[in-house]
């Protein structure tokens, strides 16, 4: 029985530039984002469009209006789902985002709302679930909401530092979902 695991790589890019070299490096995967100084945001279509014709690299579009915190008006979440559809349409092959509530827990009903926007797309939550109150529970919070994968840090601004909660993660999800350091 072969039991190897593939090791998928991902960067975070915020040029076509820095996209172009990463499918020359061979890079499977990038997180597409605007703004690096406000913790990155949607890019615009055009950026989008340009780097989904970029060949052998798949794209994940990061979907998130303004920085600073998770907690999203009404308004800004129209705008996400719109910025879903737009990522679709331009070629990305997946999105990213993290919505929470004001007590620090997934916003589990707004989360599977993106995820049924984003119907034949992967979806990743990002390390929003690092700020949440309960790691563990977020864990299966974000997995009862249908998403592909789970991008953290574990709870800690340097994924090293936490190790025992990706761990802790891992084996939580039991397969349901992908850990993603």
């Amino acid at each position: 029985m072969n039991c190897s695991k593939t090791i998928k790589t991902e960067l975070c890019a915020y040029s076509v530039d820095a996209c172009r070299t990463a499918a020359r490096l061979g890079v499977d995967r990038v997180e597409l984002c605007a703004s690096p100084a406000e913790g990155g945001v949607t890019p615009s279509l055009a950026t989008i469009e340009r780097v989904a014709a970029i060949s052998n690299l798949d794209l994940s579009v990061m979907i998130r209006p303004r920085g600073g915190d998770f907690l999203y008006s009404d308004d800004e979440f129209e705008t996400m789902l719109r910025d879903i559809a737009y990522a679709r349409e331009a070629g990305a092959t997946g999105v990213v985002f993290g919505i929470l509530t004001a007590d620090g827990k997934v916003d589990v009903e707004r989360t599977r709302a993106l995820v049924e926007a984003s119907e034949g797309m992967e979806t990743t939550f990002h390390r929003a679930v690092d700020m949440t109150e309960d790691y563990a529970q977020a864990v299966e919070d974000v997995i009862a909401a249908g998403c592909t994968r789970i991008l953290t840090s574990g709870g800690y601004d340097k994924a090293i530092d936490g190790i025992d909660n990706i761990r802790r993660a891992v084996e939580l999800s039991r397969g349901r979902i992908e850990i993603m350091a």
